[in-house]
């Protein structure tokens, strides 16, 4: 009971601490494709993440913490606005720039309520790489960018920068933090790492080999290091039909299919430098005396396949591996230090709690809550995962889904493909190895699950 106690109190309102004076300022750092269990504190054996560790041991860890949309450009949107992608309609990674210059972000909203904005990294709604609404600083570059010696969209005028754009992304983010301002500030940075490079097409293809290209002096970091594996990388994903489709060429999936051990440690190399950056950024916050005064959150877009179920790069899926990041939250006005918050914690919610901590109007049409509220009564107990087949990778051909996940049950209802949903006990089968959605003695958890998603997406 008294761990109880203490998950339920630790992001409460803080009543009987003065309010700051001054509204907090805000920093969001996103990591692409950060898995929830890449880092020291959720649990890796080897990575070295001490700066992100620190931000959880001085806050927060939402140790069940997910995203709707398991793919980068609709949840990077699901972060931004506070809602499903169904609502905000960046449902793929095709070109939505156009679109994108429309979404009402939290940041736009800070802008109209006072606060000094900023964007520092990739976008990755299209390959439109001009600044969007609402931000007094822009940096970004178009679609997926280099990692060396990048062309970059400076406030509107684009260069060729020399260096490696982890630690250009780092600079820019601390000469913002440095800058002496009067306002409260909002800063999002959002990393290349730990994507790989490769040139994308509007349509959503990808062209060219992917490589992962860790800075020079993390090329051997972590080299004869064991990759831990999951008990289901040795999966062929029996009794998940719509993964054993014959599709074209490609070979069954297995262990030979998933991703190989250079590709998981270069991904961790390459992550070594946006954690030295996280170092740099608490050190310029602490240099100048706000780092108490700045809600600081920290997620991955979407989780990445280190070989479960025999997958590798099709991380758009509902399993676990795919659809859960890891979410950080340092603030300790509101947040006692070490706390592990089980609820569950969404992108969505993002947006609504920076709004409520920088005292601005809540938003209307946010589907996502306050994270600060997470200890009421009426928290949910049950989220949808939602996808929009996309073009990109050929096994994922017609593979759309709506899920819903519970604190015991996951239900998959694949939308244009008959007879192939799934289900799972994730209570009994934390893996999601055996398929129970024939299962005669889960019929009545079937139906209900069915309710459920039906209100989820009514």
């Amino acid at each position: 009971m008294h761990s109880r106690r203490h998950f339920l109190g630790a992001l409460a309102a803080a009543p009987a601490l003065a309010q700051p004076a001054r509204r907090p300022n805000i920093l969001f750092i996103l990591i692409d494709d950060l898995r929830w269990d890449d880092l020291g504190c959720t649990g890796h054996p080897f990575a070295r993440t001490p700066n992100m560790d620190r931000i959880a041991r001085e806050g927060a860890i939402f140790t069940n913490a997910f995203v709707t949309t398991p793919l980068c450009s609709p949840s990077r949107a699901s972060f931004l606005t506070g809602q499903y992608a169904h609502t905000h309609g960046i449902i793929d990674n095709t070109a939505r720039g156009p679109q994108s210059h429309r979404l009402m972000t939290f940041p736009r909203r800070l802008h109209d309520a006072g606060y000094e904005t900023g964007y520092i990294g990739k976008w990755h709604m299209g390959n439109d790489d001009s600044p969007r609404p609402g931000f007094d600083y822009w940096l970004s570059f178009p679609g997926q960018g280099a990692y060396v010696d990048p062309v970059l969209n400076d406030n509107g005028r684009t260069s060729k920068v020399p260096g490696y754009v982890t630690d250009i992304f780092t600079d820019r983010t601390v000469e913002f933090v440095r800058k002496r301002r009067e306002k409260p500030f909002c800063l999002y940075l959002a990393h290349k790492a730990m994507h790989p490079d490769v040139v994308q097409l509007d349509d959503g293809s990808l062209v060219g080999e992917e490589v992962f290209r860790p800075a020079e002096r993390h090329k051997s970091l972590y080299t004869g290091a064991r990759v831990p594996r999951r008990p289901n990388c040795n999966d062929r994903a029996a009794g998940k039909p719509a993964l054993l489709r014959k599709i074209g060429d490609l070979p069954p999936l297995g262990p030979a299919t998933g991703t190989p051990d250079d590709v998981i440690l270069n991904r961790l190399r390459l992550l070594a430098s946006a954690e030295e950056g996280v170092g740099r950024i608490l050190e310029a916050l602490s240099q100048t005396g706000q780092l108490d005064d700045t809600v600081i959150l920290l997620a991955g877009d979407n989780g990445f396949f280190y070989g479960e179920h025999g997958l590798s790069q099709e991380r758009r899926l509902a399993y676990e591996e795919s659809a859960r990041i890891p979410l950080l939250m340092r603030y300790p006005r509101r947040i006692r230090p070490g706390s592990k918050i089980p609820r569950f914690a969404l992108n969505i919610d993002v947006a609504p709690t920076v709004l409520e901590a920088a005292g601005a109007p809540p938003a209307d049409g946010i589907h996502g809550r306050s994270l600060f509220q997470h200890q009421a009564k009426d928290w949910r107990r049950s989220f949808l995962i939602e996808y929009f087949s996309d073009r990109v990778f050929p096994r994922m051909l017609n593979m759309g889904y709506q899920a819903v996940r519970t604190e015991r049950w996951k239900y998959i209802r694949y939308s244009e493909l008959k007879d192939m949903d799934e289900l799972y006990d994730l209570r009994q089968d934390p893996y999601e190895m055996r398929n129970l959605i024939d299962d005669p003695a889960a019929r009545a958890t079937l139906e209900s699950l069915r309710r459920e998603l039906a209100a989820l997406t009514a």
